[in-house]
């Protein structure tokens, strides 16, 4: 049995290899919490059956075969507590055996192939943005870089398409994060990369999307750098220019918007408030682009037509005007990730309503 995350997993992940687990659990953890009728989804959601058998290394045997089980016959071979903290810190330490594992053959594959390791290790790490989950828009060199890494960090949003681009010898291990429920915290993935990269890994970080546009990337690089660790950024496609090519809407237009601007909706610590709105991003001249802001809308609308945005301003999402958006898109059910574009150039789509008058009269204009 393994001590508790917040006490055992702030010692460096490096050093895992050598501290043995304790035995402060007063009940044992038996078996991984995955559910097999999760919907159909082009993502990888936290609890799914595919997950768990996509990372089917990092866990036990005797979990490999309640994998194998129906979802009856694996409720009934364990119990496994309900909160999410608590089936959080239940993943983390079944991985915790595997992960040492790995860092030890990593370790000795290098000594045997370069002599006494270096100070800083010869492992790269690739920040690896994978777009809107369609595997032919990823670049050759992100496809390249995945097909050759050790070890492969994915978040949520990266879609099982590029996840098939994996090669047979690499390990994956899920690391996303979805509203109240984070497998791993910032910190922790922090860890895992620089651990390692100084094992000798080849170690790849796949994000959906961009990796440097609201995905952390930059943290992960200061953090990576300050030892010496070499970080490579393999750019991707972000939803703002996926989903404005798919939708058929410029981003900016000559006469209809002169710049755009890319928010983040997400507030601190679950509230209903935007994080940050400032009152020049109320600009009828400019496209907004808000990432993660389906919780905020409702504040977010209220506050950009309170500081002038014409409560008629196209916005896509679902196809609405400013001022009716947060109705509509209660309406239609959507659930996160949502992308939400505020702007003129909205209209241009030859999705939205009335598209050819609207955008004619917006181009004379």
């Amino acid at each position: 049995m393994a001590l508790p995350y917040n006490h055992y997993y702030k010692l460096s992940l490096s050093a895992l290899n050598l501290k043995k687990s304790g035995s402060l659990h007063s009940h044992p953890i038996c078996c991984v919490q995955c559910n097999s009728n999760v919907s159909s989804s082009p993502f990888t959601e936290k609890h799914s059956l595919k997950r768990y058998q996509r990372d089917h290394w990092v866990y036990n045997s005797n979990n490999q075969e309640l994998l194998s089980l129906n979802s009856d016959d694996r409720a009934a071979s364990c119990s496994v507590p309900s909160d999410s903290d608590s089936i959080r810190l239940n993943d983390i330490t079944l991985q915790l055996p595997e992960l040492r594992k790995l860092l030890e053959v990593l370790k000795h594959k290098r000594e045997n192939c370069g002599g006494q390791v270096p100070k800083n290790g010869p492992g790269n790490v690739f920040l690896v943005g994978t777009g809107p989950g369609d595997p032919d828009l990823l670049t050759l060199k992100a496809v390249k870089v995945i097909k050759k890494a050790d070890l492969l960090l994915y978040d949520r949003l990266v879609s099982n398409a590029v996840l098939d681009l994996v090669g047979p010898d690499a390990r994956l291990l899920y690391v996303g994060k979805t509203a109240g429920y984070h497998s791993r915290t910032q910190e922790e993935i922090h860890e895992l990369l620089s651990s390692f990269a100084e094992a000798g890994a080849n170690v790849v970080r796949l994000k959906g999307g961009d990796p440097l546009v609201f995905g952390r990337g930059g943290e992960e690089m200061d953090f990576l750098q300050q030892p010496g660790i070499q970080v490579k950024v393999i750019p991707g496609i972000t939803a703002a220019s996926g989903i404005s090519a798919e939708l058929g809407i410029p981003l900016t237009h000559r006469g209809v918007a002169t710049s755009v601007r890319f928010l983040t909706g997400h507030s601190r610590k679950g509230g209903t408030d935007p994080l940050f709105v400032a009152e020049n991003a109320a600009d009828p001249d400019s496209t907004l682009v808000v990432y993660m802001g389906l919780s905020t809308l409702p504040s977010l609308a209220q506050k950009l037509i309170h500081h002038g945005l014409p409560p008629d301003t196209p916005v896509a999402a679902v196809f609405a005007e400013l001022e009716d958006l947060a109705d509509k898109i209660k309406t239609a059910e959507l659930v996160s990730p949502t992308l939400i574009i505020i702007g003129k150039v909205v209209a241009l789509s030859p999705f939205w309503p009335q598209s050819s008058i609207e955008a004619s009269c917006l181009v004379e204009a």
